[in-house]
Formats: C-alpha cells, structure tokens, sequence
C-alpha cells in the first residue's frame, strides 16, 4: 500500500494480486497497518524485516528508503525517479 494510506479496498495493487496469483505464485503483503492476518486471501505480515527476508521479489508503489537494503529484488511503478 502506499505509505500513510489506509484505503486497502480500493487499492490499485488488487489487480496485480490477482494476476500473479492466477499464475501460481504465492503472495504475502506487508501492511503493519491492517487489523487483519490476510489481505485479499493472502498473507499479512506486519513486520518489514520478516517481510523482506522471506519475499522473493517485491513490488512496490514507489521505492522507500526502507528498501535500499533490497532494492535489487524490487520493483516499482516509479521508473525514471523517486517520485
């Protein structure tokens, strides 16, 4: 999700989900925000250090600093910059 947002229905990341998903690949989410253990039938994880140790690739909304230490399996909407 984007950072500081609380608008998870509407999230524009669903679509992908579901596409990956459709592929057979298991998605988790990292959200420490949502009251929830899932999210759109997969997995929440609230902590970012377990969420990057166990994640194989992934998808940003744009890249955070956060994710330098990982930036080599991110990726983002955000191509030519930071913003």
């Amino acid at each position: 999700m984007e950072e500081g947002s609380n608008n998870f229905r509407s999230s524009a990341i669903q679509g992908i989900m579901k596409r990956i998903k459709a592929q057979g690949i298991e998605v988790i989410v990292y959200e420490p925000e949502l009251d929830s253990s899932d999210f759109f039938n997969s997995m929440v994880i609230k902590d970012l250090n377990d969420f990057k140790k166990i994640s194989e690739v992934i998808i940003a909304n744009r890249m955070a600093e956060c994710l330098k230490d990982v930036e080599d399996k991110c990726f983002s909407r955000i191509i030519f910059g930071d913003n």
